[in-house]
């Protein structure tokens, strides 16, 4: 997403040579969304896979978030979950992305007018059709996980889950597990809030979200930077860097459980997939704990008008 809106600025070789990195270093999945920069993310995918090697392009899985309806300004206006949405917002992301199917497709938030059956049904349809592999959700509830999968199986629910948004530990994760659905992990350096590069006097360009949202502002932000110099005690004691330690941490949730990891350039890239790496005891993982205990964050995720939109919080 930050290679194409919502972050500032973004330079487009860099984003490039970011993508071929990371299939040259073995990294499959590429999650994106329809209205990443209103189709812009998707064009980017598709120049990036055209460009690498024959090989690492047919490893590339494609996960893609639909239904968001913007405006030119770049406004949200709410969600599209209508069986005909769904068909066609797949024939546009498949146009711009040049693939003859998408792995994995979900919409990015439950559209409250339409029942989950029946946009879940849509997919169906379109993986009866071949195109589309696997069928996935995007920051749904527990209910609702249940009543989809009843109608077709799901794959995976993509999710928020870092070290300071841990309410999937509740009863989502637990619903997961129980019905055999991995979980796609987003945010897990919460928006570069927790990398340990972000610093309290650092100036957000114009329209990056980082300037709405809860965490990141005044007092808040102070609050929460505490948290991150307390794992960065935890992380220099172990040789390693903040954001190491914070995705280390989500891997260690269990194998069930991807990070998706939004690096912009190549050298975080790198520094992100040095995690993988990283085995975490119970002694790192105590003091990881003491350092950024269970709902220490201060401020909400985003700001309300989106929480709302969040079936995953109701």
């Amino acid at each position: 997403m930050g290679m194409s809106a919502l972050y500032g600025e973004a330079d487009r070789a860099e984003s490039i040579a970011t993508l071929h990195a990371a299939l040259d270093a073995g990294v499959t999945l590429l999650d994106t969304g329809d209205f990443y920069g209103m189709g812009h993310n998707e064009l980017l995918i598709n120049e990036a896979l055209r460009t690498a090697p024959a090989a690492a392009r047919e490893r590339a899985l494609t996960s893609v978030k639909f239904g968001a309806l913007r405006t030119v300004e770049g406004g949200f206006t709410g969600y599209d979950g209508r069986p005909e949405a769904v068909k066609n917002f797949l024939a546009y992301s498949l146009q711009r992305l040049g693939r003859d199917h998408i792995d994995i497709y979900r919409i990015a938030r439950v559209d409250p007018d339409v029942p989950i059956e029946e946009t879940v049904g849509a997919i169906a349809e379109a993986v009866e059709a071949g195109h589309v592999r696997h069928i996935g959700l995007s920051e749904v509830g527990a209910d609702t996980l249940r009543r989809a999968t009843a109608v077709a199986p799901i794959a995976d629910l993509q999710i928020e889950y870092s070290l300071i948004s841990r309410g999937v530990e509740e009863e989502i994760l637990p619903a997961a597990r129980e019905l055999g659905i991995g979980i796609t992990a987003y945010g897990v350096l919460s928006r570069g809030l927790i990398s340990g590069h972000f610093t309290r006097d650092r100036a957000l360009a114009p329209g990056d979200f980082r300037g709405m949202s809860p965490r990141f502002q005044e007092g808040n932000l102070d609050r929460n930077l505490d948290l991150v110099e307390a794992l960065r005690e935890v992380a220099e004691g172990k040789g390693v860097s903040v954001a190491q330690t914070a995705i280390a941490w989500v891997l260690s949730r269990g194998e069930d459980i991807v990070p998706l990891v939004g690096a912009r350039r190549r050298d975080r890239l790198a520094e992100a997939l040095g995690a993988i790496d990283i085995t975490l005891s119970a002694a790192d993982l105590a003091a990881i704990e003491e350092a950024i205990p269970l709902g220490a964050a201060a401020g909400e995720r985003y700001p309300a008008a989106q929480m709302a939109h969040l079936d995953s919080e109701h």
